[in-house]
């Protein structure tokens, strides 16, 4: 190219670069906008102008982007003064320290001052097409009236009260009232035994439990206030017990009961909420360990809210407006923190399921999904592969151009069924986040998304961590694996603000259990695999514990029978067609038995409906054991029992640390006769 002199040339390459800088600064300009707009924060975050640098941010300013989240999204009482204290290794975990709120407040005042008449609860009734809404407005009523007939009836600050409800707006707000006196909460899933009941109240020193007469789920009645009864009788500490009216069935009362919505009428729709430290107790939950003794784990007020709340409105898109589905039960961390807690924090409109996915019929959820308007979805594996085998057409007789995410959650979900999900559930236009997270964990800690909306999603991978989030995979020496592609124990690499804290009264438990495995890690029980891409893939449980559809069960829970006829046992999970795992157990008989194998199993699996629950009882009990493979030191090796059950005998591996390896080969024998 010609040009006839110098100053030309430089005056071009100015121009040019000029354009180059002002494109590159539009650029940026508009991405910043992009990130403030869907995280308002982010403007106050150094170098953050995308989603990718909030992620990082997130992790390696993880102080800076709680405390700012913190600020913005909660209502405080007293503004905290230290973002953290924390030390992984002792278990020591303390967020907003100094801080006070009330978390009733920030699930309810603040939004009926802007938006009284929102819809907060739609209770989908056991009863097809019989939903009931409730506003904001009478929703903070009925917890004040609640919350004042709790304090009138002695409850206190630092009190903890059993609740034992279906899933309805009244055990919402007796949570709720909790909260708002101070008291913590313990919510026993209305399905559990009274023996599995009695065991709860008596770890959780209850003096109070609130209940109703009947439960109605699958067009079925389950005698909740008998389970009550029976369970109290082991639980001198309990003074009272507060009974509502599910169905119109009148119940025998006692001395110690009370007519709660009677007694709700005499009080006032004002209660003072205490003002309660970042770190006091919300409530505790009870999961099963390794041990067979179910542990209460305990989260706190502030860092859990903030926790639930931001991972609700971002790993599920959730906007103002919105209608929310999670189809999970109170009685579980999914229903505490995406049924109640984390929609009503965000002022949003939570569906609270009460029925089965078959019942009136197998198009259950997606006609509600038509009559309620849903928008996002949440629930269970178990129930997607159930409804996947009744066929296609039970979705396509529903209109469900309403949604616009679909979750997974409780066990990793099959590809099978992920597709299904999301080709005829979603019409393939609903992106669906199949969400790793633990009771102890609090809320979501590891899903597809957020992400830019066009960012892949593979079928049957949680993929990416959440904000602030950093997971590790350890081998079985403890070594971090740096590299990709590789396979190890799940850890996390630093404290997040919704952990559980400790077990109820048993903190050495908490940090032999989750920081004492590898000390400074936060170590989860879990499997992983991380993909070439760096995607996270949940493996299953590395411990004594059996995930039935979503349901954590130890091993040690369902063999510790009271059975006089058995000698021992040994139980182990297996892959299961619809439930994810089964429970397949073994059994020794005393020698001197004589016992129709149907007619014991029938036996031990009433004992286990009794003891713990239905959903606990064997899918297959081996009976004719002459004995269980153990180690020279007496422990039962449910390795090797698990590699003859999945028929997988190559992989069997070395039988050396056997006291007596034959004890495999007569298993194996006895397992092809029966």
């Amino acid at each position: 190219m010609w040009l006839p002199c110098g100053g030309t040339s430089n005056y071009i390459v100015t121009h040019f670069r000029r354009r180059l800088f002002k494109a590159y600064f539009r650029d940026l300009g508009r991405r910043r906008c992009n990130v403030a707009a869907f995280m308002p924060e982010a403007a106050g975050f150094d170098g953050v102008s995308d989603r990718s640098a909030l992620q990082e941010f997130s992790v390696s300013n993880s102080e800076s982007f709680w405390a700012a989240v913190a600020r913005q999204r909660l209502s405080w009482i007293r503004p905290f003064h230290t973002v953290q204290d924390c030390d992984l290794s002792r278990g020591e975990i303390k967020w907003f320290v100094g801080g006070q709120l009330n978390v009733s407040v920030n699930c309810l005042d603040r939004h009926v001052h802007t938006c009284p008449e929102r819809v907060a609860l739609i209770w989908e009734r056991d009863e097809s097409g019989s939903e009931v809404k409730v506003t904001y407005r009478s929703l903070l009523e009925m917890t004040c009236r609640l919350g004042n007939l709790l304090r009138r009836h002695g409850v206190k600050r630092g009190d903890c009260v059993t609740i034992y409800m279906p899933t309805c707006p009244l055990a919402v707000a007796s949570m709720l009232a909790c909260a708002r006196i101070g008291a913590a909460h313990n919510v026993v899933f209305a399905g559990f035994s009274a023996e599995a009941l009695a065991e709860r109240i008596r770890d959780a020193q209850s003096g109070t439990v609130i209940t109703v007469n009947q439960g109605v789920r699958g067009g079925k009645v389950t005698e909740l206030k008998k389970t009550v009864d029976t369970a109290v009788q082991s639980c001198p500490a309990v003074q009272q017990v507060f009974v509502a009216m599910r169905t119109e069935n009148p119940v025998a009362m006692t001395a110690r009961d009370v007519a709660m919505e009677e007694e709700m009428l005499k009080e006032d729709v004002v209660c003072e909420p205490a003002a309660m430290d970042s770190e006091d107790v919300l409530f505790l939950l009870y999961t099963s360990g390794s041990t067979g003794k179910p542990k209460g784990l305990v989260h706190t007020q502030a860092g859990y809210l903030l926790y639930a709340a931001l991972t609700h409105r971002y790993v599920f898109s959730y906007h103002d407006g919105d209608v929310f589905g999670c189809v999970a039960d109170i009685g579980w961390i999914t229903g505490h923190s995406y049924s109640v807690y984390g929609p009503l924090a965000n002022g949003g409109t939570t569906v609270l399921f009460e029925s089965t996915p078959i019942y009136p019929d197998p198009g259950r959820y997606w006609e509600m999904v038509q009559r309620l308007k849903i928008n996002q979805f949440y629930g269970a594996p178990t129930a997607i592969r159930l409804l996947l085998k009744y066929g296609d057409e039970w979705v396509h007789k529903y209109d469900r151009s309403t949604l616009k995410t679909l979750g997974s959650v409780g066990e990793p979900i099959n590809t099978e069924a992920w597709e299904w999900y999301h080709r005829v559930v979603g019409d393939g236009r609903c992106p669906v986040v199949d969400t790793w997270w633990q009771t102890e964990t609090g809320g979501i800690c590891i899903s597809p998304r957020p992400s830019d909306a066009d960012a892949e999603i593979v079928p049957g991978m949680a993929m990416r961590p959440f904000f602030s989030i950093k997971p590790t995979l350890m081998d079985t020496e403890g070594k971090v694996l740096t590299s990709n592609d590789v396979s190890g124990a799940l850890c996390i690499a630093q404290p997040w603000p919704g952990m559980a804290r400790t077990i109820h009264n048993n903190h050495q438990r908490f940090i032999e259990t989750y920081c004492r495995p590898h000390p400074g890690y936060f170590f989860t029980g879990d499997g992983a695999y991380r993909s070439k891409e760096g995607y996270y893939q949940i493996t299953g449980r590395l411990d004594d514990v059996i995930n039935v559809s979503g349901h954590r069960i130890g091993t040690a829970e369902i063999e510790d029978n009271q059975c006089a006829a058995v000698a021992e046992s040994a139980v182990i999970g297996y892959s299961h067609d619809l439930k994810g795992q089964g429970v397949y157990a073994f059994v020794v008989l005393k020698n001197d038995v004589e016992v129709q194998g149907a007619a014991l199993c029938q036996q031990l699996n009433n004992m286990v409906s009794k003891k713990i629950a239905k959903y606990a009882c064997p899918d297959f009990i081996q009976v004719f054991v002459q004995r269980l493979p153990k180690t020279r030191s007496g422990k039962i090796m449910r390795r090797v029992l698990r590699k003859v059950v999945e028929r997988d005998l190559d992989g069997v591996g070395d039988l050396s640390t056997l006291d007596d390896p034959t004890a495999v080969q007569e298993i194996i024998q006895e397992s092809r006769t029966e």
